[in-house]
């Protein structure tokens, strides 16, 4: 299959577009959102010049799929997935902070422990903690939602004192965070997989809080297999995960961070094939259930009916 980089649709209803590094966002009648994911990966705020076939299938069943085995603790966004890379749902107005929720010490919060920070967005971390150790609850490290540029770290307080969301919201995100959270780390646990981190976005339609984006995919989680995480961690080793922490250990092997000057390395077929391979070993670890390939000819205009099907029932 190729891979879908680039779509232009027109669907009936529909006031505008909004590309993002991988979503394609086509806003119906100020209503409704057709989230389209794209094959396009990004690593270090770049997109790559090559798509990953079938990656924006497996990110959007995967977000389908834990949107549904959620919606007992929060509303969400979904209404219908009718295509296999495509969820239509509600447009809501999105909170300008994002919930980040760490289980353990690792990646940014690992190295921000290292350089000697003991304070992480308001939460208090112990000395003498290790890499990649839990953390006796969880804790909530929100970001900005940047624009443009990175996001950057902010405690419950300045969020509130900078008006970007009221106390009384701000504490039901938390409440709903730390609750999804649990179930996502509880339906982990059944597949032999640690949930590490996450992130969730949550936004306001009609008054009422909903949960929207992607959750609990391997492009916004880490996960770590359970299977020798105590024995890794008490020799020091790195942990065995299910992320796209692979995709960015490939550039940085060969050069690339995303820096000014630095070039992105040959993306081979061999090494397509290498990633597509892996998005659906992720897939099926994460659900426990077998990929089947989409193998339309014409997917673009697969998608174009099926959405349109969709609309035809929502407007």
């Amino acid at each position: 299959m190729e891979a879908i980089v680039k779509t232009d649709f027109h669907f009936p209803k529909q006031k505008s577009v909004y590309k993002g590094k991988v979503r394609d966002v086509y806003n119906i009648n100020d209503e409704y959102l057709v989230m389209l994911v794209s094959d396009r990966i990004s690593a270090f705020d770049v997109v790559l010049p090559k798509g990953i076939p079938y990656k924006g299938q497996v990110l959007n069943q995967i977000a389908s799929k834990f949107l549904d085995a959620t919606a007992d603790i929060v509303p969400n966004w979904k209404i219908a997935t009718p295509d296999p890379m495509v969820t239509v749902g509600h447009m809501c107005q999105p909170f300008k902070v994002e919930m980040v929720i760490r289980g353990y010490l690792t990646g940014s919060s690992w190295r921000a422990y290292q350089a000697g920070e003991r304070m992480l967005c308001g939460n208090p971390l112990a000395e003498g903690m290790k890499e990649n150790q839990k953390f006796p609850s969880p804790i909530i490290t929100p970001t900005t939602k940047a624009d443009e540029g990175h996001d950057e770290n902010i405690s419950k307080e300045e969020i509130i004192a900078q008006g970007l969301v009221s106390r009384e919201d701000y504490e039901l995100l938390e409440k709903y965070t730390f609750a999804l959270f649990q179930r996502g780390s509880e339906m982990a646990a059944e597949k032999g997989l640690i949930l590490v981190d996450t992130k969730y976005e949550f936004g306001k339609k009609d008054g009422k809080i909903y949960l929207i984006d992607e959750i609990h995919t391997p492009d916004s989680s880490r996960y770590f297999y359970a299977q020798g995480y105590e024995e890794r961690f008490q020799k020091g080793e790195k942990q065995k995960q299910l992320s796209k922490e692979f995709v960015r250990e490939w550039l940085m092997e060969n050069g690339f961070q995303g820096q000014s000057g630095q070039q992105i390395p040959e993306m081979t077929p061999a090494i397509i094939n290498g990633i597509t391979e892996r998005y659906i070993e992720l897939y099926e670890n994460i659900t426990g259930q077998k990929f089947v390939k989409d193998e339309s000819t014409d997917v673009l205009k697969r998608i174009e009916n099926n959405v349109n099907a969709c609309l035809k029932t929502l407007l």
